[in-house]
C-alpha cells in the first residue's frame, strides 16, 4: 500500500506545487523517488515527529497542502499534542499517514504497535480518519484525503497487498465497499485485516456478507442503514483495541440509526473553545450549565413539556 501511496503522490505533485511531503526519517527507497523528482516539496525532519508535526503545520497556514510520513504511533500518538492545538485547533491542511497500522511492526514491540490510533485520531474535531485495506482503496482514499482542505489521517499497511477491487469510482464518498454479499448475516471489516478476513471467507464458503470500510470518519451511513435493514446480525473486525476503534463507531452509528430506545450524548461542544468568551468563562462551572441546559432542551423537546428546572446547577 504504501509504494502505491507514494506513486499517486508524485502524480498530484506534478500538478500542486504547493504539497509537501514532510517525513520523520523514512525512506528505505519508498520516499526516494518522490524526493528525487520534487526536492523542493520535500523535508525530511529527522527523528523528530513532533517538530515534524509543528513544521508541517506552520508550512499549511502559508498556504502549502502538507503530508506527514511516518511509521506506525510516531506519526500520531508520539505527536498527539502537536495534532490537536497545532494542526486540528486551526483546521490545518495537514494529512498524517501512518505506515505499518495495527501490528504491522510485530516484533519491534508494543512502542510500535498501532493498535489505538482509530480511537486518538477520530476524537479530533476536523480530523478525518481512512483506513483503506487494498492499494485500489489507498488511491481511492488519498483522492478524497487530498482534495479536501483540513486534516486528515490515514493509516496503511506497509506490504504488497493485492487489490480487492478493479475499480471504485462509482462510488461515492464515504463508501462502505461490498465484497461479499447474498447473505443474512454481515462483517464489517476496516484496513489491512479485511484481506485475511476475506481470504477465510474465500476458503471457508461461510454464508457471510464482508464489507470494507475504508472512511471511518465520516461513515457512510445511508449503505450502513441498508445493511442494518437486512443483516439479522453484524460483526465488527479491526486491527485496533477494543475501546474507541472501528468498533465503536459502528456501535454509536447503528444505534442511532436503528435503536428503539433514545438515547442522547450530552458531550462537551465538539469544537475549540468558546467564541467570544474570556478563558475564566471556560471553567467545568460554566461547561456543566451548557450540559445541563442542552440536556434540559433535548427532554423538553422529547416529551413535549419542560420537565427540567432551568436553574439546576453543579453541586
Amino acid at each position: 500500500m504504501r509504494t502505491t501511496f507514494i506513486a499517486k503522490l508524485i502524480e498530484y505533485a506534478k500538478t500542486d506545487r504547493n504539497l509537501m511531503l514532510v517525513t520523520g526519517d523514512l525512506g528505505y527507497s519508498v520516499l526516494e523517488p518522490f524526493q528525487q523528482q520534487y526536492p523542493e516539496q520535500f523535508i525530511n525532519a529527522g527523528i523528530a515527529e513532533q517538530n515534524m508535526t509543528g513544521v508541517a503545520a506552520g508550512l499549511a497556514l502559508s498556504g502549502k497542502k502538507v503530508v506527514t510520513y511516518s511509521i506506525a504511533n510516531f506519526p500520531t500518538i508520539r505527536c498527539l499534542e502537536q495534532i490537536r492545538n497545532d494542526v486540528c485547533y486551526h483546521n490545518a491542511d495537514v494529512k498524517v499517514v501512518s505506515v505499518g497500522s495495527g501490528f504491522a511492526y510485530g516484533t519491534q514491540g508494543y512502542t510500535h504497535h498501532g493498535i489505538e490510533d482509530i480511537a486518538v485520531m477520530r476524537s479530533l474535531p476536523h480530523m478525518r480518519v481512512f483506513s483503506p485495506a487494498c492499494p485500489v482503496e489507498t488511491t481511492w482514499a488519498l483522492e478524497h484525503l487530498i482534495k479536501q482542505s483540513g486534516p486528515g489521517y490515514i493509516r496503511l499497511a506497509k506490504q504488497g497487498e493485492p487489490a480487492l477491487h478493479k475499480d471504485l469510482a462509482k462510488y461515492k464518498f464515504p463508501a462502505i465497499l461490498p465484497l461479499i454479499t447474498g447473505h443474512r448475516d454481515t462483517i464489517l471489516s476496516t484496513g489491512v485485516i479485511t484481506q485475511h478476513v476475506y481470504k477465510w471467507l474465500q476458503e471457508t464458503k461461510l454464508p457471510l456478507n464482508l464489507y470494507s470500510v475504508p472512511v471511518i470518519k465520516p461513515l457512510d451511513l445511508e449503505t450502513l442503514t441498508e445493511i442494518c435493514e437486512f443483516s439479522s446480525s453484524i460483526y465488527t473486525v479491526e486491527e485496533h483495541q477494543l475501546d474507541g476503534g472501528f468498533g465503536s463507531a459502528i456501535l454509536e452509528a447503528i444505534h442511532s440509526l436503528r435503536s428503539n430506545s433514545q438515547i442522547e450524548r450530552i458531550p462537551l461542544v465538539h469544537r475549540f473553545g468558546i467564541e467570544g468568551k474570556i478563558q475564566s468563562d471556560m471553567t467545568t462551572e460554566a461547561f456543566a450549565t451548557q450540559l445541563i441546559n442542552a440536556m434540559n432542551t433535548k427532554y423538553a423537546a422529547a416529551k413535549r413539556t419542560n420537565l427540567i428546572s432551568d436553574n439546576l446547577s453543579l453541586v
